[in-house]
């Protein structure tokens, strides 16, 4: 029984306790479009049952509502611990024509017009009081028995009481790889193979050798342990003179490739850049500046986000590679992309290029003539014949030698010999199978009128000869073992370790396949339930 003047409020705690009534928040809200009118009161954040208790009055009626009652629910949910629930009473005023009564034989179950609409304006109504009523929560502490210590944990517990709860990962959203970890085998290149008598060799194969790794056709210098120790010693000469300068880096030149032109000034050491000189040469130019411009804004940033923490997973093939990236699995192809890195370095370190020095200069002339014996020439004996065109070739590019080895430091002398080649990326050599046609189409598919076309075309036609491409590399054989497959090494520790600095993939990437989602963690676990 209930005293006849007493509150909603006193009513609930004399039926319901002390422990429900001070934890009530007033509910009010009115919706004419919706012609209903609500009140009541509801325990807030504090205060949880294992039973959901709804005391529920449509038009001062008793009532239930199976609907209303698992809409509040739901926006609980999200504050009070599991399987516990609210505690509510709520006085609804709807239109009496709205009401439908005879939905249960005891008419205490009700529908009503629009019950979705108010529903829905009940639970946003209620959300926006736990909102406002759950900045803080009310713990009630245990009185310490007599004769117990209560200094040996007291810092532990107050210390646990304020801290966040750590976030709980759940099996299928955990990431169990580490982008930023190394492995050991990349401190550990791939012996290249040498040439069986390299003194006896013909000279067209230190020219055009038929194995890409063969450190006859290219020399890149690399610093053995006597440059080492004479680097550490000037190092230390230049530390008590007071020189602020570093010898080992002035010996190699290595550098980040800058994004923006302030970066362009300032020098950071990396591991694995893109090469250049030692002092940067700052370019000028509008076409190179306008070139820079087309790679920025063509950037997709969620491919570079994912190129840029990746874990390299493996090599299916020359072609095509696999990484992870947080709980996704990719299929990348890596003809396409390793082609877009050297066009990008290409273009932003024009005129800032190491040099590739071949063993022994190799004649334009033989060259051209190479690739015209190649069916993707496309030569017909409508063109004239081979000689007179590779000799016209030779002749055009040898014009072209100085305006080449300035830009991009391809090196022509002046008996029209290829003695150099750009050195885009420290610890890597082009496949020199590619380097006839690579000469043969700089005559052909290079705009040279236009300078801003003539850039990128060569840029285009360079990052195609540097790129990895499957028809240059032969499956390795037993007899080679480790030294066939130092192409998977350059791959996955030049080429994908490049693509987390130096590159940024352009937006149809994300279109033609170039990029492909295969799987996804928390897809797998949804058919298979663990993994």
């Amino acid at each position: 029984r209930t005293l006849p003047n007493a509150s909603v409020t006193d009513n609930i705690r004399s039926i319901f306790g002390n422990a429900v009534s001070r934890e009530l928040i007033e509910v009010n809200s009115e919706d004419q479009k919706l012609a209903f009118k609500m009140k009541g009161y509801i325990s807030n954040a504090n205060y949880s049952v294992k039973k959901c208790i709804l005391i529920l009055f449509i038009n001062h009626r008793l009532v239930e509502s199976s609907a209303l009652k698992k809409a509040v629910e739901t926006v609980y949910a999200a504050y009070l611990p599991k399987n516990t629930h609210p505690f509510l009473y709520l006085s609804l005023e709807i239109a009496p024509q709205n009401v439908d009564v005879n939905v249960h034989p005891t008419k205490h179950e009700v529908h009503f017009l629009h019950e979705d609409s108010i529903i829905e304006s009940v639970q946003k109504h209620i959300e926006s009081k736990l909102l406002g009523a759950n900045s803080s929560r009310t713990y009630f502490t245990q009185t310490l028995l007599p004769g117990l210590s209560a200094s040996g944990g007291s810092e532990e517990k107050a210390s646990s009481a304020t801290a966040e709860p750590a976030e709980r990962v759940y099996a299928h959203q955990m990431v169990r790889t580490d982008c930023r970890a190394q492995k050991l085998d990349a401190f550990l290149k791939p012996r290249e193979k040498q040439p069986a008598d390299p003194e006896t060799a013909g000279p067209s194969s230190g020219k055009t050798a038929t194995n890409a790794d063969q450190p006859g056709v290219t020399e890149v210098k690399d610093i053995d342990d006597e440059d080492m120790m004479e680097a550490l010693e000037e190092q230390e000469a230049g530390m008590v003179e007071g020189q602020e300068e570093n010898s080992i880096a002035s010996l190699d030149g290595q550098r980040k490739r800058p994004r923006t032109e302030e970066e362009g000034q300032k020098e950071v050491d990396e591991e694995l850049t893109a090469a250049a000189s030692p002092k940067r040469r700052v370019i000028k130019l509008n076409s190179v500046k306008d070139l820079r411009a087309e790679i920025a804004e063509n950037t997709h940033k969620g491919l570079q986000e994912v190129l840029q923490s990746h874990s390299f997973v493996g090599c299916v093939n020359p072609q095509w590679a696999l990484i992870q990236h947080h709980t996704k699995l990719y299929l990348l192809n890596t003809t396409k992309l390793s082609q877009e890195l050297f066009y990008q370095i290409l273009i932003y370190d024009f005129g800032n290029f190491g040099v590739l020095r071949l063993s022994e200069p190799a004649p334009l002339y033989d060259l051209v003539l190479l690739a015209l014996d190649s069916e993707d020439s496309g030569w017909t004996e409508e063109d004239g014949p081979k000689e007179g065109l590779a000799q016209y070739i030779a002749d055009f590019l040898k014009k072209k030698a100085e305006m080449l080895e300035d830009y991009f430091s391809l090196e022509i002398d002046q008996e029209g010999n290829l003695t150099g080649l750009p050195l885009l990326l420290d610890s890597y050599t082009p496949i020199m199978e590619g380097l006839p046609m690579f000469i043969l189409r700089l005559a052909t598919e290079v705009n040279w009128d236009d300078e801003k076309d003539c850039f990128r075309d060569f840029s285009k036609e360079c990052s195609m000869f540097y790129s990895i491409r499957k028809q240059y590399i032969l499956e390795p054989s037993e007899e080679q073992g480790a030294e066939g497959n130092s192409w998977r090494w350059r791959v996955e520790h030049v080429i994908f370790k490049a693509f987390r600095t130096l590159f940024s993939p352009p937006k149809i990437f994300s279109e033609d396949g170039t990029v492909l989602q295969i799987a996804n963690l928390t897809d797998l676990y949804k058919v298979f339930e663990r993994c």
